[in-house]
């Protein structure tokens, strides 16, 4: 079977890893990505072949409807000639459409019910995957068919944390050393996001002379943002890290935006979302649940006292189990083509 998986954003790098990894085995999987924040950095940290296919548009809604057309005939000519069977991504709004104009069968997943290219890409898809915690009335608003919609277990992050929960390493610093802490911004061109930008700056300031902070950016223009001189004294890595390598080292995690804060909450890492939008369904369970804390404007007294009344704990076992069972159904979903393989 030949299977294309589009990658329109670093998260879905990680989601669909080990799902690649294994599908290679028997099938041909084609990548697509688009160069947007560390998504081609992270195919190539994995060492996977991959084509670059558009660009991305920035901030500008009238940029971005021009370039969301180009894009899916962009991806039209790439594709028709190459024989594709099954389309599969997560939240890429281009691949339910190319994949009908393909004539092929398309999965399609999202965690997001405020993704404004849901309106497109539910109708357009031929199964949509959404994790339990996320409402349902809230997806068939958006235009996607009950009979379409399968709820997974859990939550997208342990769809894939559990193959490498194992392999996260807790760091012990010595009693002088200072405790780290990852910072990721706000996702400054994404269309879903509607709060400030910049708004973290005086927290960094006040905190990179008490910890040591490693500030994770979204492309190449924050990242020379966050290497201006005020910022002088806190780490902005010049090559994307491993998911295993920030959580073995991490001892707080300060996340404007949702994937990698989720990661680090379902890893056990203390976690502070500071998201400036409205939350979604799954960052609402994580935060009733005792998994992370929501502070939308924390100061650096927050954090201190934060820091001091949490410790580390191990992944949360449930959660990894739910991620295993969302994973074998995915991985039947795609390749039997069934959707009945579970009470929904």
């Amino acid at each position: 079977m030949k299977i294309w998986i589009d990658l329109t954003n670093s998260p879905h790098v990680n989601f669909f890893a080990g799902m690649i990894r294994e599908l290679q085995r028997n099938h041909d999987v084609l990548l697509t990505c688009r160069p947007l924040a560390n998504t081609v950095e992270l195919l190539e940290l994995n060492g996977f072949e991959h084509y670059v296919v558009g660009k991305h548009y920035g901030r500008s809604q009238v940029k971005k409807a021009l370039g969301f057309g180009m894009r899916i005939f962009q991806l039209y000519f790439f594709l028709k000639k190459r024989g594709i069977d099954v389309a599969i991504s997560h939240s890429s709004f281009y691949s339910p459409v190319v994949a009908r104009l393909l004539g092929v069968r398309s999965i399609y997943l999202n965690d997001n019910e405020h993704a404004a290219g849901n309106l497109i890409s539910f109708r357009f898809a031929n199964i949509i995957m959404v994790p339990e915690f996320l409402d349902r009335g809230k997806v068939q608003k958006q235009g996607a068919k009950p009979e379409k919609i399968v709820s997974y277990p859990g939550v997208k992050e342990g769809v894939y944390l559990w193959q490498n929960a194992k392999n996260v390493k807790d760091h012990k610093p010595n009693s002088n050393s200072k405790k780290t802490i990852f910072i990721r911004p706000e996702p400054w061109t994404a269309q879903y996001y509607k709060g400030e930008l910049n708004f973290m700056d005086d927290l960094i300031i006040g905190l990179k002379d008490v910890f040591k902070v490693i500030l994770l950016p979204r492309g190449k223009v924050q990242e020379s943002y966050y290497r201006q001189d005020r910022f002088r004294g806190i780490t902005v890595p010049e090559k994307s890290i491993s998911l295993t390598e920030i959580m073995a080292e991490c001892d707080l995690f300060i996340g404007a935006g949702g994937t990698m804060t989720r990661e680090a909450a379902v890893l056990g890492v203390p976690t502070i979302s500071i998201y400036q939008d409205e939350l979604l369904d799954v960052d609402r369970f994580l935060i009733r649940k005792g998994f992370m804390v929501h502070q939308p404007k924390p100061d650096s007294r927050f954090v201190i006292s934060f820091m001091d009344s949490v410790e580390k704990r191990p992944p949360d076992k449930e959660l990894l189990k739910k991620g295993r069972e969302a994973y074998q159904l995915i991985k039947n979903i795609l390749l039997d083509g069934s959707i009945v393989l579970q009470d929904n």
